[in-house]
C-alpha cells in the first residue's frame, strides 16, 4: 500500500499591511529580483525572495512532472538542478483585469494578507504563466510565500487560436483541391486511411473528450475510442436522476464554453448529447463501439501495438502514446457476505442502478449501503418510487447543498460575469494542495454557518456528519479518497423530516438472512431491495482489466496525494512509458487536459527528454 500523507500545515500569521501599500510596485520589484536570479542562475538570494516556510508549485515549466517544493533551501535547490528548459527569461506582470496585482485577505484570524498577481514569462521551449502571493512577516518586508508557475505553450507549436486560426478555403488546405474537400478530407483522418494515430484515448467522456481535442489542436493526431453505441452513453448509462454537482461557469469544455442560456446543472442525457455535439464539432476521431482486445509497448521503439474491435471488425494501430481516460475511479467495489445467495430479494451495485421504477418498490423495504453520492441520489429515487427506504452509514459524510455551499466554492472565480476561464483556471489550481486544505478550514466553518438548519436538522436525525481530518471538507475529500461527500440536491431534507431512514452500523454487514441484512452488532434490518453504493477501486484496476496485466503492472496506483502534495501518478508521468492518466470532473478535465497533451506533444517534438521517467 502506498504511504498516506495527510499534509497537514499550520499558515503563517501575516504583519498588519498599510492599506496605501503600492502593490504594483512591490509585485514588480520582488518579479524582477527573480528575473535577475534566473538570468545569472544565481540563487544564493533565495533567502532575500522567500519565507523561510515558503512553497514553488511546478507544472511542466521548469521540469518535466509536477512538483511541490516547500522550504526556503528546498526551493532553492529545485531552482539549481532544473536549468534545463533555462533561461527562463521574460518576466512580466499581468497587467489587466481581476488578476493583476492586488491585495487579498486570504485569512481574518489570525490575519493572512498577501499581494497575488499572474506573471508570465518564456523558458527555452515555451511560454508559461504563474501566480505569485508575497506577505509580510516583517513590516515593509515583502516576500514569497507561494509561487506557482505553469507550461501553456511550446515556442513554434502554438495553437491556431483567435488571429492564427485556419484559413480554411479550399485552396489553403495542405495539398490544395487535388486532397479532396473538407468533408472528403474528414472522412479519411476520421478512419485513419492515411495514417496511424500517434494517440490513442481511451473513453469518450469529459477526460477522452477534452485531452483529445487539446491533442488535435496541438496537431497531434488521435484516435478516442469509447465502447458504448454513442459518445455522451457513459453520461446518459448512469442512474436516470442524475445531474452535475458543479455549476455551467466551472464545468466548460476546453475551447467551447456552454451558452449563455445553460442550465446551471447539467441532467446526464443534456450533457451527453452536449458531449456528442462536441465530439462532432470539434472534428474529434471517435470510434464507438470499439474494445481493446490486447495492447503491447516496445521499450526499444517507444511504441504501442493494440488491437482493436470495432463495431465486431478488427484492426491494429500503432500509437506512440496511450491516454486511459475511463474515469479516475477504478472498478466497482462490490462486497459479497455469508448468506446473500439466500437472500430471496434483490442485491445490487449502485453502479447498476437505473431508476427504481424498474423495480415494484411501492411498500417495499430498501436497504441503502453507503452515504455518498450515489448513495443519497439512490435513496431519494427509491423514495420517489413509493419505497421505505433506510441507508446504512458506516462511517461520516461530508454534506454540503447545491443551494448554497457548491456557490461559497466557486465565488469570484469560475462565476457568472467572473474573470475569463483560462485566466481562473490557472489561479484558481496555484496553491499548493496542502495550502488550499489549510485555508478551507474557515471556508467549511462558513459554509457551515450558512447550512446551519441543514447540519443540525441531520445531527438530530442520526446522521453522522465528518468533516475532514482537519475539518478541511470537500477538497481534501475528493483528492485523498474521491469521495465521503454528498452534495445535496434534496435528499438531506428527507433524511431530516424522516421519511428516509439512517441507521449505524460502524463494524459494518455480518451477514444476509433469506429476508434481511445481518449487521455485526446482531441487528436484523429487514429488506426487500439492497443496494451497494459501496464505490470503487482505484483507476489502475480499470487498467489491469483493458490493457493487461503486463501493461498495469508497471503503472502506479492513482489518486491520494504524494510526499509532496501532489496526485499520484494523474496527468503526469504514471509509471509505464508513454502511458497516460487522465481523469476527474468536467473542470479539472479541461484544466489538466492542457498539460497532459503538452507533455505527450513535447515529447513527439523531441522537447522532453527519452530519459525522464514516465
Amino acid at each position: 500500500m502506498p504511504t498516506k500523507y495527510d499534509h497537514i500545515i499550520q499558515l503563517p500569521q501575516t504583519a498588519e499591511v498599510d492599506p496605501s501599500v503600492e502593490v504594483q510596485k512591490v509585485a514588480q520589484e520582488w518579479l524582477s529580483k527573480l528575473a535577475a536570479a534566473f538570468s545569472t542562475t544565481d540563487f544564493s538570494g533565495v533567502r532575500e525572495l522567500f519565507h523561510e516556510d515558503s512553497w514553488w508549485r511546478d507544472i511542466v515549466a521548469l521540469q518535466w512532472d509536477f512538483r511541490t517544493i516547500r522550504g526556503q533551501e528546498r526551493i532553492k535547490e529545485f531552482l539549481r538542478q532544473n536549468q534545463q528548459l533555462a533561461p527562463v527569461s521574460s518576466f512580466r506582470l499581468q497587467e489587466t483585469g481581476h488578476f493583476q496585482p492586488r491585495l487579498e485577505i486570504a485569512k481574518k484570524e489570525p490575519v493572512l494578507a498577501w499581494i497575488s498577481s499572474l506573471f508570465h514569462f518564456e523558458t527555452r521551449i515555451g511560454r508559461g504563466s504563474g501566480v505569485l502571493r508575497l506577505t509580510q512577516q516583517t513590516p515593509g518586508v515583502w516576500k514569497a510565500y507561494s509561487v506557482y508557475t505553469t507550461l501553456q505553450e511550446l515556442k513554434g507549436f502554438e495553437e491556431p487560436l483567435g488571429t492564427a486560426r485556419a484559413y480554411g478555403t479550399l485552396d489553403s488546405m495542405p495539398g490544395g483541391p487535388a486532397q479532396g474537400t473538407w468533408f472528403e478530407r474528414r472522412e479519411r483522418k476520421l478512419n485513419f486511411v492515411d495514417e496511424e494515430p500517434q494517440a490513442l484515448v481511451i473513453g469518450a467522456g469529459q477526460s477522452g473528450l477534452n485531452v483529445g481535442a487539446r491533442l488535435q489542436s496541438l496537431g497531434v493526431s488521435t484516435l478516442i475510442i469509447d465502447k458504448n453505441d454513442r459518445v455522451g452513453d457513459n453520461w446518459r448509462n448512469r442512474y436516470r436522476t442524475l445531474v452535475t454537482h458543479d455549476p455551467a461557469e466551472f464545468t466548460h469544455m476546453s475551447y467551447l464554453p456552454f451558452p449563455k442560456n445553460w442550465p446551471q446543472f447539467t441532467p446526464k442525457d443534456k450533457l451527453g448529447d452536449w458531449f456528442e455535439a462536441y465530439a462532432s464539432l470539434m472534428e474529434l476521431n471517435v470510434w464507438t463501439k470499439t474494445t481493446v482486445t490486447s495492447a503491447a509497448y516496445d521499450d526499444v521503439t517507444a511504441g504501442w501495438t493494440v488491437d482493436l474491435v470495432r463495431d465486431g471488425k478488427t484492426r491494429t494501430i500503432r500509437p506512440h502514446h496511450v491516454v486511459f481516460c475511463t474515469g479516475h475511479a477504478g472498478e466497482p467495489l462490490i462486497p459479497s457476505f455469508p448468506g446473500q445467495q439466500d437472500f430471496e430479494g434483490v442485491v445490487y451495485h449502485g453502479s447498476q442502478h437505473n431508476d427504481a421504477s424498474e423495480y415494484d418498490v411501492k411498500g417495499k423495504k430498501v436497504l441503502v449501503v453507503g452515504t455518498g453520492n450515489s448513495g443519497h441520489d439512490i435513496s431519494e429515487n427509491f423514495y420517489q418510487n413509493g419505497a421505505e427506504v433506510t441507508m446504512l452509514q458506516r462511517s461520516g459524510t461530508y454534506v454540503l447543498t447545491l443551494d448554497k455551499g457548491v456557490f461559497i466554492l466557486h465565488e469570484g472565480m469560475h462565476c457568472e460575469n467572473g474573470p475569463p476561464t483560462e485566466q481562473s483556471d490557472i489561479v484558481g489550481e496555484s496553491l499548493p494542495f496542502p495550502v488550499q486544505f489549510a485555508l478551507n478550514i474557515d471556508m467549511t466553518k462558513r459554509i457551515a454557518a450558512e447550512e446551519k438548519e441543514n447540519v443540525e436538522g441531520l445531527e438530530r436525525a442520526g446522521f453522522k456528519l465528518e468533516w475532514g481530518i482537519d475539518r478541511s471538507g470537500i477538497a481534501r475529500l475528493y483528492y485523498t479518497r474521491g469521495g465521503g461527500y454528498y452534495v445535496d440536491v434534496g435528499c438531506s431534507k428527507l433524511i431530516i423530516d424522516g421519511k428516509i431512514k439512517v441507521h449505524q452500523s460502524p463494524d459494518g454487514i455480518s451477514g444476509f438472512t433469506s429476508n434481511a441484512v445481518v449487521l455485526k452488532d446482531g441487528t436484523h434490518l429487514e429488506a426487500d431491495v439492497v443496494v451497494l453504493a459501496t464505490g470503487y477501486d482505484n483507476m489502475k484496476t480499470s487498467v489491469q482489466k483493458i490493457m493487461g496485466d503486463k501493461v498495469a503492472s508497471r503503472c502506479q496506483d492513482v489518486w491520494d496525494l504524494d510526499e509532496e502534495g501532489e496526485l499520484n501518478a494523474m496527468w503526469r508521468p504514471s509509471g509505464h512509458p508513454n502511458f497516460w492518466y487522465m481523469g476527474g470532473n468536467l473542470a479539472l478535465c479541461r484544466i489538466y487536459s492542457k498539460y497532459v497533451a503538452l507533455q505527450i506533444k513535447a515529447t513527439e517534438e523531441g522537447l522532453r527528454p527519452s530519459s525522464v521517467p514516465n
